[in-house]
């Protein structure tokens, strides 16, 4: 029992040692490879982030009403209620963007 043991601890120990060993050989050959990656992200992902976030920002700024509403036949069909609330509204109800079956809510708080 005392050499299964012994056996593992040696086999444990190289196995160890040759990742080790991998991981320099590894991080010589990419080394490059991984310069260009931290290159890249300071140069142009974080500023491509930072650009659409003041895009978004920007367009925030300028509120539109919603369009005309237009009462299609084929839009806005319900059968039944939704399970949820009054049963007019789907889960992920809008009233700014999303109209019911008989045109857009009237708010009596609206930013616009």
């Amino acid at each position: 029992m005392a050499a299964l043991g012994r056996l593992s601890g040696i086999l444990g120990r190289t196995v160890a040692s040759r990742g080790r060993l991998y991981s320099a050989a590894a991080q010589s050959e990419h080394g490059d490879a991984v310069r260009t990656w931290k290159i890249l992200t300071f140069v142009v992902a974080l500023p491509g982030v930072a650009v659409c976030m003041l895009n978004v920002f920007l367009k925030a700024q300028h509120h539109e009403p919603p369009p005309e509403f237009v009462a299609y036949e084929h839009l806005r069909i319900r059968t039944k209620k939704f399970p949820w609330g009054d049963g007019e509204k789907s889960l992920f109800h809008n009233p700014h963007v999303n109209p019911l079956p008989t045109g857009y809510e009237e708010s009596e708080h609206s930013e616009h």
